[in-house]
């Protein structure tokens, strides 16, 4: 394969993923319109921002057929990750993880949880279809994605991450690819990252202080 795609394996990013990471990180802030909350919640197992930061327009290709579209990020808060259905742990521990922390709210209305957002970086052999189907069977709400590496590199570079493949020894590829999770909120601004070690319950905890703070922030 050599298609310039950004890194997404199954193992956690090497250093030079970590360095465009980071470079992607600064280039967003200095390029785009920030937004400066106020009294932001503590924080127990993700990263929040100082000044939130708006999500370029972009169009991917949902597991229904349909686009998604930055609207698909508005109205309720999103937790997005990337990676790909043949990796051998990331992926899998992250959206189980995922799961459970959502699984840890059902105590409030649906449209306050959030979703789970599953983009594969891995569209040659990823259907968005697929994407959807694997997401799923960590949580049966969650949503998949895909689309070529035009709209996806551009995409995943606004959240900060980044993805590349890397050819196996033994033929074929794998996907390299940042193991964190951009949160968004209803306003289709990313607020922040869910950084490993996942823990669901402290996942849970962070998104309710954050649906809090936003319900205070609006009164």
């Amino acid at each position: 394969m050599n298609t310039p795609a950004p890194t997404g394996s199954g193992k956690l990013p090497t250093i030079a993923v970590l360095v465009a990471a980071l470079a992607a990180g600064i280039g967003l802030f200095a390029g785009q319109r920030v937004f400066a909350p106020t009294e932001l919640p503590q924080m127990q197992n993700s990263l929040l921002y100082p000044q939130f930061k708006q999500i370029p327009d972009f169009k991917l290709t949902a597991d229904d057929g349909r686009d998604f579209t930055q609207a698909d990020l508005r109205g309720r808060w999103s937790l997005v990750f990337v990676g790909f259905t043949h990796c051998p742990d990331i992926c899998p521990t992250t959206l189980a993880d995922l799961g459970k922390a959502r699984a840890q709210m059902t105590d409030l209305p649906e449209i306050e949880r959030p979703q789970i957002v599953f983009v594969s970086v891995d569209p040659e052999r990823d259907s968005p279809k697929l994407a959807g189907d694997y997401a799923q069977y960590f949580d049966a709400s969650a949503r998949g994605v895909s689309a070529d590496h035009a709209a996806l590199l551009p995409f995943t570079r606004s959240l900060g991450m980044v993805y590349m493949q890397s050819e196996l020894e033994g033929g074929g590829y794998t996907v390299d690819h940042s193991a964190s999770v951009a949160i968004i909120n209803p306003e289709g601004q990313q607020v922040g990252l869910v950084r490993p070690p996942l823990d669901p319950t402290k996942i849970a905890a962070d998104l309710r202080a954050l649906i809090a703070h936003r319900a205070a922030s609006a009164g």
